[in-house]
């Protein structure tokens, strides 16, 4: 964290300059022992470590947050968001989770749900449906007003999150290794780890087709999730609701992804497009269109594989190095 205000250091037995560090330490939580990164203060000129303004509610913090991290328990933001997305409050939260009443406020004030409640919320947070059932079944008990509300975001959110498991898995993955995307990249990527997924492993990663789009190779289910954005890089608090769905995929589908993001994954929404634009799959299927003429002309997998296949005789698409002298001769157009 570099230099911070000077403080009393008892070995120097005068005002000095110190810096943090973080230390690994053997914490016992719960009756367990961990292994913590913590974080401690050292005085500049003798090197001693000392107490400073906030320390112990920093060391705290850490402590908890690597806890629930190693135990795999829903954190306070999480429990947060989880009453956000749904539009419902602490009681009829807890109530609809089948808690008691006051379960979630204990929660928020920073008690540590045991990994039963904690899976519970964390199931809520992934599948509207899940949260549909729990609202349905416990719409006596919390009330027609809030039951409404949130059973109404919880519907609306099942219907936006409609694509196949293995599509909101690979954005999932996606989402994970990339600090910022916007909705323009991410379709290309979806559609350059399509082809290459079939070029690979001989099929399909997701069932969905693109579409000719004016901009490119576009998925129209993901258009409709992502459309408020524009673009600008993605960010909402619903999309938490994708958080660890790449889990489900396989070795074989993350090494594709992992391909593309390490290759077509370092160029703009924009050069991505331009790339796609000289590509028989996309150019192809806008025959006989304006330039800005809309169309819902469907590139088919097999013309996907197709194209790939043939880049593939040139350039070998299981090699990240490979796939980015392809992607420098279609920007050259050489």
């Amino acid at each position: 964290m570099g230099k911070e205000k000077h403080t009393f250091c008892p070995e120097c037995r005068k005002e000095c300059s110190y810096s943090f560090k973080k230390v690994m330490k053997k914490c016992i939580i719960k009756e367990k022992e961990y292994d913590i990164e913590l974080t401690r203060a050292f005085c500049d000129d003798c090197g001693m470590e000392i107490n400073v303004p906030g320390i112990i509610d920093l060391r705290t913090e850490e402590m908890d947050r690597q806890f629930r991290e190693k135990e795999d328990i829903v954190s306070i933001s999480d429990v947060e968001t989880l009453m956000e997305i749904y539009n419902i409050g602490k009681a009829p939260v807890s109530l609809a989770l089948g808690f008691g009443e006051i379960t979630v406020t204990r929660y928020l004030q920073g008690q540590v749900p045991s990994k039963e409640y904690s899976d519970i919320i964390k199931k809520a947070l992934r599948e509207p449906g899940y949260m549909i059932k729990c609202l349905n079944k416990a719409k006596e008990k919390i009330g027609e007003t809030a039951y409404k509300k949130a059973l109404k975001c919880a519907e609306e959110l099942e219907d936006l999150f409609s694509l196949s498991g293995k599509l909101l898995s690979s954005i999932s993955y996606i989402f994970e290794k990339t600090e910022e995307i916007t909705p323009l990249a991410l379709q290309k990527m979806l559609y350059f780890i399509q082809g290459i997924h079939m070029v690979n492993f001989g099929r399909p990663l997701f069932v969905e087709d693109c579409q000719a789009w004016t901009h490119g190779p576009a998925y129209k289910e993901v258009y409709e999730l992502f459309k408020t954005f524009k673009y600008s890089p993605i960010e909402d608090k619903r999309f938490v609701i994708l958080r660890d769905r790449f889990k489900e995929l396989t070795e074989d589908e993350i090494t594709t992804i992992d391909l593309v993001l390490n290759s077509f994954g370092l160029y703009s929404g924009k050069t991505l497009e331009i790339i796609t634009h000289k590509e028989e799959p996309w150019f192809n299927e806008r025959e006989g269109l304006l330039p800005d003429e809309s169309s819902n002309n469907v590139i088919s997998k097999d013309e996907i594989k197709q194209y790939f296949d043939k880049v593939n005789e040139k350039f070998s698409l299981n090699d990240v190095e490979e796939i980015k002298k392809y992607i420098v001769k279609q920007i050259k157009g050489c």
